[in-house]
């Protein structure tokens, strides 16, 4: 592995706790904080869905039921949503088919058509989450302030371009469902 090339760091992320970098907080280090506080959330939250009776959740399930939504949707639909081929958002949805999650159902507007609708076991989950993700905000305020909590949501609004803040298709982005 090259980490570094002429005497310069290429590999920062290898060389946390090798010496400080020249300014104070390296750029590279908050997507990296982010992303592993995305991950604790995540993580927690599997870790108490199982505990609830969801142990065969995965996180790209969640982006799946949330594609699905309350109406329900086609392959198509889920697959655009998730932004992957109908080709990868069907075998997501052979999965949560199998693990109870979803099932199919005729387009009641058009008859070739198929729907993938939340069984009830898809919106508990679903249910479960939300209280959930409750449950770890208010944690993250205690251990934070529930102010720095507040302001650290508002500067992400504020820096998050609004289209994109609430996208589903993080899976395919991170390299498929």
């Amino acid at each position: 592995m090259v980490d570094h090339v002429a005497g310069e760091n290429v590999n920062p992320v290898v060389d946390i706790g090798k010496g400080a970098p020249s300014r104070a907080t390296p750029g590279y280090e908050l997507p990296l904080l982010l992303f592993g506080g995305f991950r604790t959330l995540i993580d927690r939250l599997h870790a108490r869905l199982a505990e609830e009776g969801h142990p065969d959740l995965r996180p790209a399930f969640g982006f799946a039921m949330q594609a699905i939504g309350a109406e329900g949707a086609t392959a198509s639909d889920i697959g655009r949503r998730l932004g992957v081929s109908k080709q990868a958002a069907g075998k997501t949805v052979d999965r949560l088919l199998a693990a109870g999650y979803a099932e199919r159902a005729d387009d009641p507007e058009d008859a070739r058509r198929k729907l993938v609708r939340l069984t009830p076991r898809g919106h508990d989950a679903l249910v479960r989450s939300a209280a959930i993700f409750d449950d770890l905000r208010t944690e993250w305020a205690a251990a934070l302030g529930a102010d720095r909590v507040r302001d650290m949501e508002a500067a992400l609004r504020n820096v998050v371009p609004a289209e994109t803040a609430f996208r589903l298709d993080a899976t395919s982005w991170l390299g498929g469902p």
